[in-house]
């Protein structure tokens, strides 16, 4: 079996990689979860360290809303669907289940 020459680019060929578009994971506040919950979903999730998710947690508080993750459109997804399965927060009984997520498209 021959083996056929890698074809090359002619001289002055520019090439560009393309990335997939990135997408930001919005983690949505309401009133029927605690920091601890908040803190421990991140950690579990998103592998963030306890001073990081108390930051978001704080955040998503006073601002209604904080970006928890990005990445490509698929993995954002799946992000989000863990966000939403959680669960309710045992620390609150009136918590009827998990906290909300949205997507965004990332700038750039």
């Amino acid at each position: 079996m021959t083996r056929q020459p890698a074809p090359l680019l002619r001289p002055g060929a520019e090439t560009h990689v393309r990335l997939a578009p990135q997408w930001h994971v919005v983690l949505l506040d309401d009133d029927d979860h605690t920091y601890e919950y908040v803190i421990e979903m991140l950690g579990r999730l998103f592998g963030h360290a306890q001073a990081t998710a108390w930051r978001m947690a704080r955040e998503v508080d006073t601002a209604g809303r904080v970006i928890v993750y990005t990445s490509h459109r698929e993995r954002a997804e799946l992000k989000q669907e863990q966000i939403h399965g959680y669960g309710a927060d045992p620390r609150i009984p009136r918590c009827r289940g998990s906290m909300s997520a949205a997507l965004e498209p990332a700038p750039g």
